[in-house]
């Protein structure tokens, strides 16, 4: 799983899996489902991001992670 935030658009997408988006639909103003071509969710797109959700905090509690990676935003 990962997360790209766009701060030229506001916009948060979380990358669920590394299949193909087919398929997107949008279920509130702003947010996108995306998903492969056997119907499985694969990402999230938030429109408005920092309008809609706390940018500032992440947190993960109990979650099986064996690898974490954080990458520097890009000047």
């Amino acid at each position: 799983m990962k997360f790209h935030y766009y701060p030229e658009t506001d916009s948060l997408y979380i990358d669920l899996s590394e299949k193909t988006s087919v398929e997107s639909r949008e279920v509130a103003p702003g947010v996108v489902l995306d998903f492969d071509a056997e119907g499985h969710l694969v990402g999230i797109d938030i429109d408005y991001a920092s309008q809609v959700v706390n940018l500032s905090r992440l947190e993960a509690e109990a979650l099986p992670v064996t690898t974490l990676s954080l990458a520097a935003a890009k000047a």
